[in-house]
Protein backbone atom coordinates (compact mmCIF):
# COMPACT_ATOMS: atom_id res chain seq x y z
CA UNK A 1 0.00 0.00 0.00
CA UNK A 2 2.73 1.93 1.14
CA UNK A 3 4.90 1.82 -2.34
CA UNK A 4 1.40 2.48 -4.19
CA UNK A 5 0.76 5.87 -2.62
CA UNK A 6 4.81 6.75 -3.31
CA UNK A 7 3.93 5.97 -6.98
CA UNK A 8 1.22 8.12 -6.86
CA UNK A 9 2.96 10.80 -5.07
CA UNK A 10 5.67 11.00 -8.06
CA UNK A 11 3.36 10.59 -10.37
CA UNK A 12 1.38 13.98 -8.90
CA UNK A 13 4.98 15.77 -8.36
CA UNK A 14 6.24 15.21 -12.12
CA UNK A 15 2.98 16.04 -13.55
CA UNK A 16 3.50 19.12 -11.35
CA UNK A 17 7.13 20.26 -12.49
CA UNK A 18 6.15 19.91 -16.16
CA UNK A 19 3.26 22.73 -15.50
CA UNK A 20 5.58 24.63 -13.06
CA UNK A 21 7.73 24.94 -16.28
CA UNK A 22 4.53 27.59 -17.79
CA UNK A 23 3.12 29.77 -15.44
CA UNK A 24 0.08 32.59 -15.86
CA UNK A 25 -3.24 32.35 -17.63
CA UNK A 26 -3.25 29.15 -19.57
CA UNK A 27 -3.68 29.68 -23.37
CA UNK A 28 -7.15 27.43 -24.00
CA UNK A 29 -7.09 25.70 -27.30
CA UNK A 30 -10.41 23.92 -28.13
CA UNK A 31 -10.81 20.38 -30.83
CA UNK A 32 -13.77 18.97 -31.93
CA UNK A 33 -13.41 15.77 -33.21
CA UNK A 34 -14.58 12.45 -34.57
CA UNK A 35 -13.03 10.04 -31.92
CA UNK A 36 -15.39 7.78 -31.98
CA UNK A 37 -18.61 7.07 -33.72
CA UNK A 38 -17.33 5.75 -38.12
CA UNK A 39 -14.96 8.32 -38.34
CA UNK A 40 -12.76 7.13 -35.00
CA UNK A 41 -9.80 5.96 -36.96
CA UNK A 42 -9.38 9.37 -38.28
CA UNK A 43 -10.31 11.32 -35.08
CA UNK A 44 -8.58 9.15 -32.61
CA UNK A 45 -5.19 9.26 -33.89
CA UNK A 46 -5.83 13.13 -34.19
CA UNK A 47 -6.84 13.08 -30.38
CA UNK A 48 -3.99 11.36 -29.35
CA UNK A 49 -1.41 13.73 -31.30
CA UNK A 50 -3.32 16.58 -29.49
CA UNK A 51 -2.82 14.94 -26.26
CA UNK A 52 0.67 14.21 -26.57
CA UNK A 53 1.26 17.39 -28.09
CA UNK A 54 -0.08 19.11 -25.41
CA UNK A 55 2.08 17.06 -22.69
CA UNK A 56 5.72 17.98 -24.44
CA UNK A 57 4.61 21.66 -25.27
CA UNK A 58 3.69 22.40 -21.68
CA UNK A 59 7.07 20.11 -20.30
CA UNK A 60 8.77 22.28 -21.99
CA UNK A 61 7.55 25.68 -20.74
CA UNK A 62 3.93 26.08 -22.54
CA UNK A 63 3.22 29.01 -25.39
CA UNK A 64 4.90 32.34 -24.49
CA UNK A 65 5.51 30.69 -21.25
CA UNK A 66 1.82 29.80 -20.19
CA UNK A 67 0.79 26.58 -20.13
CA UNK A 68 -1.52 25.13 -23.15
CA UNK A 69 -4.88 23.72 -22.00
CA UNK A 70 -6.35 21.63 -24.92
CA UNK A 71 -10.14 21.32 -24.33
CA UNK A 72 -11.14 18.34 -26.34
CA UNK A 73 -14.53 17.23 -27.45
CA UNK A 74 -15.48 14.22 -29.20
CA UNK A 75 -18.36 14.92 -32.01
CA UNK A 76 -19.03 10.96 -32.62
CA UNK A 77 -19.19 11.76 -35.98
CA UNK A 78 -22.73 13.14 -35.80
CA UNK A 79 -22.78 16.41 -37.37
CA UNK A 80 -25.63 17.75 -34.97
CA UNK A 81 -23.15 17.07 -31.97
CA UNK A 82 -20.21 18.56 -33.87
CA UNK A 83 -22.01 22.00 -33.80
CA UNK A 84 -22.95 21.55 -29.98
CA UNK A 85 -19.44 20.89 -29.24
CA UNK A 86 -18.18 24.12 -31.49
CA UNK A 87 -21.04 26.50 -30.14
CA UNK A 88 -19.33 25.28 -26.26
CA UNK A 89 -16.00 26.13 -27.33
CA UNK A 90 -17.06 29.34 -28.42
CA UNK A 91 -19.82 30.53 -25.88
CA UNK A 92 -18.48 29.01 -23.11
CA UNK A 93 -15.00 28.12 -22.79
CA UNK A 94 -13.62 31.21 -25.15
CA UNK A 95 -11.19 29.28 -26.80
CA UNK A 96 -8.46 31.13 -28.83
CA UNK A 97 -8.71 28.80 -31.74
CA UNK A 98 -10.60 25.48 -32.33
CA UNK A 99 -8.74 22.68 -34.39
CA UNK A 100 -11.30 20.05 -36.37
CA UNK A 101 -13.92 18.68 -36.98
CA UNK A 102 -12.02 15.27 -38.33
CA UNK A 103 -14.78 15.35 -41.00
CA UNK A 104 -15.62 17.51 -43.98
CA UNK A 105 -19.30 17.32 -43.66
CA UNK A 106 -19.04 18.53 -39.88
CA UNK A 107 -16.19 21.25 -40.81
CA UNK A 108 -18.34 22.78 -43.59
CA UNK A 109 -21.58 22.96 -40.33
CA UNK A 110 -19.72 24.36 -38.04
CA UNK A 111 -17.10 27.12 -40.04
CA UNK A 112 -19.87 29.56 -40.15
CA UNK A 113 -20.32 30.71 -36.61
CA UNK A 114 -16.33 31.60 -36.66
CA UNK A 115 -16.33 34.76 -38.28
CA UNK A 116 -19.28 36.17 -35.67
CA UNK A 117 -17.55 34.69 -33.13
CA UNK A 118 -13.69 36.44 -34.46
CA UNK A 119 -12.06 33.18 -33.51
CA UNK A 120 -9.84 30.80 -36.35
CA UNK A 121 -10.62 27.55 -37.16
CA UNK A 122 -8.20 25.18 -38.50
CA UNK A 123 -10.24 22.09 -39.71
CA UNK A 124 -8.02 18.53 -40.16
CA UNK A 125 -10.61 17.56 -42.98
CA UNK A 126 -10.13 17.50 -47.02
CA UNK A 127 -12.76 18.89 -48.56
CA UNK A 128 -11.86 22.05 -51.02
CA UNK A 129 -15.04 23.79 -50.31
CA UNK A 130 -13.87 24.20 -46.60
CA UNK A 131 -11.11 27.12 -48.01
CA UNK A 132 -12.89 27.63 -51.42
CA UNK A 133 -14.26 30.46 -51.61
CA UNK A 134 -11.88 31.79 -48.54
CA UNK A 135 -12.96 32.64 -45.49
CA UNK A 136 -10.97 34.69 -43.45
CA UNK A 137 -11.05 32.87 -40.20
CA UNK A 138 -11.50 29.15 -41.77
CA UNK A 139 -7.99 27.00 -42.34
CA UNK A 140 -6.92 23.53 -42.84
CA UNK A 141 -4.33 21.15 -42.70
CA UNK A 142 -5.55 18.56 -44.97
CA UNK A 143 -4.43 18.19 -48.57
CA UNK A 144 -6.95 19.35 -50.79
CA UNK A 145 -9.19 16.92 -53.22
CA UNK A 146 -7.94 18.89 -56.34
CA UNK A 147 -4.54 17.97 -55.92
CA UNK A 148 -5.05 14.24 -55.01
CA UNK A 149 -6.95 14.29 -58.24
CA UNK A 150 -4.90 15.65 -60.40
CA UNK A 151 -2.05 13.31 -58.66
CA UNK A 152 -4.49 9.96 -59.92
CA UNK A 153 -4.84 11.19 -63.12
CA UNK A 154 -1.21 12.55 -63.87
CA UNK A 155 -0.77 8.66 -63.51
CA UNK A 156 -3.65 7.67 -65.40
CA UNK A 157 -2.09 9.27 -68.45
CA UNK A 158 1.34 7.51 -67.93
CA UNK A 159 -0.50 4.40 -68.01
CA UNK A 160 -2.20 5.64 -71.45
CA UNK A 161 -5.89 5.26 -69.53
CA UNK A 162 -8.44 7.21 -71.48
CA UNK A 163 -12.18 6.62 -70.23
CA UNK A 164 -12.55 6.78 -66.58
CA UNK A 165 -15.17 5.37 -63.88
CA UNK A 166 -16.10 6.99 -60.49
CA UNK A 167 -17.15 5.89 -57.54
CA UNK A 168 -17.85 8.54 -54.50
CA UNK A 169 -19.85 8.26 -50.95
CA UNK A 170 -22.78 10.68 -50.38
CA UNK A 171 -21.26 12.37 -47.82
CA UNK A 172 -19.52 15.64 -47.39
CA UNK A 173 -16.20 14.14 -48.12
CA UNK A 174 -17.48 12.38 -51.20
CA UNK A 175 -19.68 14.74 -52.95
CA UNK A 176 -16.70 17.20 -52.55
CA UNK A 177 -14.70 15.07 -54.10
CA UNK A 178 -17.23 13.96 -57.13
CA UNK A 179 -17.77 17.46 -57.59
CA UNK A 180 -13.76 17.88 -58.39
CA UNK A 181 -13.31 14.45 -60.25
CA UNK A 182 -16.35 15.64 -62.40
CA UNK A 183 -14.36 18.67 -63.60
CA UNK A 184 -10.72 17.66 -63.95
CA UNK A 185 -11.61 14.58 -65.24
CA UNK A 186 -12.63 15.66 -68.83
CA UNK A 187 -10.20 18.87 -68.46
CA UNK A 188 -7.76 15.98 -68.63
CA UNK A 189 -8.71 14.92 -71.86
CA UNK A 190 -10.17 11.83 -70.40
CA UNK A 191 -13.78 10.52 -70.52
CA UNK A 192 -16.21 9.41 -67.28
CA UNK A 193 -17.82 6.66 -68.34
CA UNK A 194 -19.57 5.51 -65.15
CA UNK A 195 -20.74 7.50 -62.05
CA UNK A 196 -22.03 5.71 -59.16
CA UNK A 197 -22.88 6.79 -55.56
CA UNK A 198 -23.11 4.49 -52.43
CA UNK A 199 -23.92 5.61 -48.67
CA UNK A 200 -21.60 5.87 -45.95
CA UNK A 201 -23.09 2.97 -44.23
CA UNK A 202 -23.35 0.72 -47.09
CA UNK A 203 -21.95 -2.98 -46.55
CA UNK A 204 -22.18 -4.24 -50.06
CA UNK A 205 -21.29 -2.20 -53.77
CA UNK A 206 -21.64 -5.04 -55.80
CA UNK A 207 -24.69 -3.46 -57.79
CA UNK A 208 -22.37 -0.04 -58.37
CA UNK A 209 -19.28 -2.23 -59.15
CA UNK A 210 -21.39 -4.41 -61.71
CA UNK A 211 -22.72 -1.26 -63.74
CA UNK A 212 -18.81 -0.17 -63.39
CA UNK A 213 -17.64 -3.18 -65.27
CA UNK A 214 -19.90 -3.04 -67.65
CA UNK A 215 -18.90 0.38 -68.45
CA UNK A 216 -15.37 -1.24 -69.56
CA UNK A 217 -13.40 2.15 -67.79
CA UNK A 218 -9.58 1.72 -67.95
CA UNK A 219 -9.55 2.29 -64.29
CA UNK A 220 -11.78 3.61 -61.44
CA UNK A 221 -11.96 5.61 -59.20
CA UNK A 222 -12.87 5.41 -55.67
CA UNK A 223 -13.72 8.53 -53.26
CA UNK A 224 -14.69 7.86 -49.60
CA UNK A 225 -13.22 7.05 -46.18
CA UNK A 226 -13.19 3.87 -44.53
CA UNK A 227 -15.07 1.17 -44.53
CA UNK A 228 -16.48 1.59 -47.73
CA UNK A 229 -13.33 1.95 -49.77
CA UNK A 230 -12.34 -1.15 -48.49
CA UNK A 231 -15.89 -2.83 -48.59
CA UNK A 232 -15.43 -1.58 -52.53
CA UNK A 233 -11.80 -3.32 -52.71
CA UNK A 234 -13.31 -6.43 -51.23
CA UNK A 235 -16.52 -6.71 -53.63
CA UNK A 236 -14.26 -5.74 -56.35
CA UNK A 237 -12.25 -9.08 -55.65
CA UNK A 238 -15.59 -11.10 -55.32
CA UNK A 239 -16.49 -10.06 -58.70
CA UNK A 240 -13.18 -11.02 -60.23
CA UNK A 241 -12.79 -7.70 -61.55
CA UNK A 242 -9.15 -6.85 -62.69
CA UNK A 243 -9.62 -2.93 -63.55
CA UNK A 244 -7.17 -1.22 -62.00
CA UNK A 245 -8.57 0.72 -59.04
CA UNK A 246 -7.49 4.06 -57.41
CA UNK A 247 -8.31 5.56 -54.08
CA UNK A 248 -8.51 8.78 -52.42
CA UNK A 249 -6.09 10.12 -49.83
CA UNK A 250 -8.77 10.03 -47.15
CA UNK A 251 -8.02 6.48 -47.07
CA UNK A 252 -4.06 6.59 -46.34
CA UNK A 253 -3.88 4.63 -43.04
CA UNK A 254 -3.13 1.22 -42.24
CA UNK A 255 -6.25 0.92 -40.68
CA UNK A 256 -7.50 0.39 -44.78
CA UNK A 257 -4.88 -2.69 -45.35
CA UNK A 258 -6.07 -3.85 -42.17
CA UNK A 259 -9.78 -3.34 -43.18
CA UNK A 260 -9.13 -5.01 -47.08
CA UNK A 261 -6.97 -7.54 -46.35
CA UNK A 262 -5.66 -9.10 -49.81
CA UNK A 263 -8.09 -6.98 -51.61
CA UNK A 264 -5.72 -3.85 -50.88
CA UNK A 265 -2.90 -5.44 -53.24
CA UNK A 266 -2.21 -3.59 -55.80
CA UNK A 267 -4.37 -0.56 -55.32
CA UNK A 268 -3.17 3.22 -55.99
CA UNK A 269 -3.55 6.62 -54.15
CA UNK A 270 -2.40 9.73 -53.54
CA UNK A 271 -0.92 9.72 -50.15
CA UNK A 272 1.12 12.04 -47.82
CA UNK A 273 4.86 11.52 -47.50
CA UNK A 274 4.15 9.76 -44.06
CA UNK A 275 2.89 6.56 -45.10
CA UNK A 276 6.43 6.30 -46.76
CA UNK A 277 8.51 8.69 -44.67
CA UNK A 278 11.45 5.97 -44.30
CA UNK A 279 11.40 5.36 -48.17
CA UNK A 280 11.79 9.41 -48.59
CA UNK A 281 15.49 10.50 -49.41
CA UNK A 282 17.56 12.52 -47.17
CA UNK A 283 17.10 15.29 -48.58
CA UNK A 284 13.38 15.60 -48.27
CA UNK A 285 12.67 18.51 -45.66
CA UNK A 286 9.74 16.92 -44.35
CA UNK A 287 11.92 13.13 -43.65
CA UNK A 288 12.94 14.42 -40.00
CA UNK A 289 9.86 15.67 -39.19
CA UNK A 290 7.88 13.10 -40.28
CA UNK A 291 10.30 10.66 -38.82
CA UNK A 292 10.42 12.09 -35.31
CA UNK A 293 6.34 12.24 -35.15
CA UNK A 294 6.30 8.50 -35.91
CA UNK A 295 8.54 7.26 -33.08
CA UNK A 296 7.03 9.45 -30.82
CA UNK A 297 3.86 8.73 -31.48
CA UNK A 298 4.38 4.93 -31.87
CA UNK A 299 6.38 5.08 -28.31
CA UNK A 300 3.41 6.56 -26.69
CA UNK A 301 0.48 4.40 -28.14
CA UNK A 302 1.92 1.51 -29.17
CA UNK A 303 0.11 1.44 -32.74
CA UNK A 304 1.40 2.39 -35.74
CA UNK A 305 1.15 6.32 -36.90
CA UNK A 306 -1.19 7.87 -39.35
CA UNK A 307 -1.63 10.74 -41.66
CA UNK A 308 -4.56 11.61 -40.09
CA UNK A 309 -3.03 12.71 -36.82
CA UNK A 310 -0.80 14.26 -38.79
CA UNK A 311 -3.69 16.78 -39.44
CA UNK A 312 -3.96 17.50 -36.15
CA UNK A 313 -0.43 17.81 -35.47
CA UNK A 314 -0.01 20.78 -38.34
CA UNK A 315 -3.13 22.22 -36.85
CA UNK A 316 -1.81 22.34 -33.43
CA UNK A 317 1.82 23.70 -34.59
CA UNK A 318 0.64 26.42 -36.68
CA UNK A 319 -1.42 27.58 -34.22
CA UNK A 320 1.61 27.56 -31.91
CA UNK A 321 3.43 29.39 -34.91
CA UNK A 322 1.08 32.17 -35.23
CA UNK A 323 0.86 32.76 -31.49
CA UNK A 324 4.39 33.02 -30.94
CA UNK A 325 5.04 35.33 -34.00
CA UNK A 326 2.69 37.81 -32.72
CA UNK A 327 3.28 37.67 -29.23
CA UNK A 328 -0.42 36.79 -28.48
CA UNK A 329 -2.62 34.30 -27.84
CA UNK A 330 -5.42 36.84 -28.98
CA UNK A 331 -7.85 35.17 -31.85
CA UNK A 332 -7.51 37.88 -34.18
CA UNK A 333 -3.77 38.26 -33.90
CA UNK A 334 -3.89 34.30 -34.45
CA UNK A 335 -5.71 34.24 -37.66
CA UNK A 336 -3.39 37.57 -38.87
CA UNK A 337 -0.84 35.81 -38.32
CA UNK A 338 -1.74 32.14 -39.74
CA UNK A 339 -2.16 34.01 -42.82
CA UNK A 340 1.40 34.83 -43.02
CA UNK A 341 3.08 31.78 -42.22
CA UNK A 342 5.45 30.29 -44.67
CA UNK A 343 7.45 27.51 -45.29
CA UNK A 344 6.12 25.58 -42.11
CA UNK A 345 7.43 21.65 -42.11
CA UNK A 346 5.20 19.92 -41.75
CA UNK A 347 3.57 16.27 -41.96
CA UNK A 348 0.66 16.79 -44.57
CA UNK A 349 3.13 19.01 -46.62
CA UNK A 350 5.06 22.49 -46.72
CA UNK A 351 2.82 25.17 -46.27
CA UNK A 352 2.75 28.02 -47.14
CA UNK A 353 -0.31 30.47 -46.42
CA UNK A 354 -1.89 33.88 -48.13
CA UNK A 355 -4.71 35.77 -47.79
CA UNK A 356 -5.75 33.87 -51.19
CA UNK A 357 -4.73 30.29 -49.59
CA UNK A 358 -5.74 29.33 -46.59
CA UNK A 359 -4.85 25.29 -47.01
CA UNK A 360 -0.68 26.42 -48.12
CA UNK A 361 -0.10 23.41 -49.42
CA UNK A 362 0.61 22.28 -53.53
CA UNK A 363 0.54 18.77 -55.34
CA UNK A 364 3.95 18.25 -53.74
CA UNK A 365 2.52 17.62 -50.48
CA UNK A 366 1.13 13.88 -51.99
CA UNK A 367 3.45 11.01 -53.56
CA UNK A 368 1.48 8.11 -55.42
CA UNK A 369 1.73 4.68 -53.59
CA UNK A 370 0.64 1.41 -53.92
CA UNK A 371 0.27 -1.67 -51.54
CA UNK A 372 2.17 -4.22 -51.46
CA UNK A 373 2.51 -7.53 -49.44
CA UNK A 374 0.31 -5.73 -46.88
CA UNK A 375 2.73 -2.24 -46.84
CA UNK A 376 3.29 1.00 -49.33
CA UNK A 377 5.05 1.38 -51.64
CA UNK A 378 6.10 4.30 -53.51
CA UNK A 379 5.15 4.66 -56.87
CA UNK A 380 8.11 4.96 -59.18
Amino acid sequence: MKSKMLAVLAMALFAMAGTALAGGEPIKIGAVLSVTGPASFLGEPEKNTLTMLEEKINAAGGILGRPVEMIILDDETDVNKAVLAAQRLLKKDNVAAVLGPTVSGNTLAIMNSFPAAKVPLVSCAAAEKIVSPVNPWIFKTAQSDRHAVLSILEHAKKQGYKKLAIITVSDGYGQAGREVLKELIPAGGFEIVADEVYGPKDTDMSAQLTKLKSAAPDAIICWGTNPGPAVIARNRMQLGMDTPLYMSHGVASKKFIELAGEAAEGLLLPAGKLTVAAMLPDADPQKPVLLAYAKDYEAAFKQPVSSFGGYGYDAFYLVKQAIEAGNSADAQAIRDNLEKIKGFVGISGVFNFTPEDHNGLDQSAFVMVTIKNGDWSIVP
